[in-house]
């Protein structure tokens, strides 16, 4: 999808700029370019499809539905699931998470949804069972639906909502002012330049957010070797699984591009479980991601957002282990 992208990093880097592949820093500002454009893309594509929703769909009475209706968590299982079929890294999923909380969807189905979509995709099953085998790609693909599911069950009863940013706050707010759509019996077309100009109102809201959070990946992608933590991890003792889960957290990379290295872990004796726990910590947290989401949520909320996850991860590591 965004081939045309990467393409286009390339050629500005390498040969408009004439800064070497093969060097760190040419390797960082072509991540930087790439996921820069990428995601401020998505994030407007996102947030002006989610502006029609809006317009069109009753919202508010799927919020009430979701709110009221007995379904048992499978609300937060769907979710869950939905992030698993999106092909997301963490900080790509961060404008869908916007999108569903200006839509008034639940904070904790959000956080199913933000928790499963960089942990479980369909590029990383596919790379899973060719490197690792159908029954470990099961457990990895199951472990992230469930851990999604049952954090943002967890992180719903907590009644977060308080702890949003101001700036999502008086986005509600505007909104419950204004009520129903009062353009209800205009034509699409004159709604368009509405929903355009809401979309890229947040777009700059976020802007900066996105640059600081995708540089410091960059330096973290073109910097740090691959090889750096794998020597730290190839012992057994019970405490490479925490350990393995908090140096992998400020790393930033996508599922597809963090199984490769797994595979070298775990090729270099470090135990699969271990190896699975520190994917997902790469992939599931980051700072990158935390910078992108302080413009939605305040410290506290992000604080509580990384340290239950972060305590799921180790767990599952733990899981994995044992049945590996």
């Amino acid at each position: 999808m965004f081939d045309w992208l990467q393409h286009f990093a390339d050629w500005l880097i390498y040969s408009v700029f004439n800064i070497g592949a093969e060097t760190h820093l040419g390797t960082a500002l072509n991540f930087f370019v790439y996921d820069t454009l990428k995601i401020l893309i998505l994030l407007f594509l996102i947030v002006f499809l989610m502006g029609i929703v809006n317009a069109y769909f009753p919202i508010e009475r799927l919020k009430n539905y979701l709110n009221r209706k007995k379904l048992y968590g499978l609300e937060y299982l769907f979710a869950s699931i939905f992030g698993a079929i999106t092909p997301f890294c963490s900080c790509s999923s961060v404008p869908l998470f916007i999108g569903f909380v200006q839509g008034g969807i639940p904070l904790g189905v959000t956080f199913a949804f933000l928790i499963t979509s960089p942990l479980v995709n369909e590029v990383a099953i596919a790379m899973f069972i060719g490197m690792f085998g159908i029954k470990a790609t099961l457990i990895y693909a199951t472990s992230g639906i469930l851990l999604g599911t049952i954090g943002g069950w967890l992180l719903g009863k907590f009644n977060l909502e308080p702890l949003l940013s101001d700036w999502v706050k008086k986005i509600l707010e505007s909104k419950m002012q204004q009520g129903e759509y009062e353009a209800e019996k205009s034509t699409f077309r004159q709604r368009l330049p509405g929903i355009s100009r809401g979309a890229w109102d947040i777009v700059k809201g976020v802007v900066l957010y996105v640059i600081i959070g995708i540089a410091i990946g960059a330096v973290m992608h073109g910097y740090v070797p691959d090889n750096f933590f794998g020597q730290y991890l190839g012992g057994g003792q019970w405490w490479t699984v925490p350990f393995a889960v908090i140096l992998a957290v400020p790393m930033y990379t996508n599922a597809a591009g963090i199984v490769p290295v797994i595979q070298v872990f775990v090729a270099k004796g470090v135990p699969l479980g271990t190896a699975i726990a520190f994917m997902m910590a790469t992939v599931g947290l980051s700072i990158p991601e935390a910078t992108l989401l302080k413009k939605v949520m305040s410290m506290k909320l992000i604080s509580i957002y990384f340290g239950i996850v972060t305590l799921f991860i180790i767990l599952s590591g733990f899981l994995f282990n044992l049945i590996l």
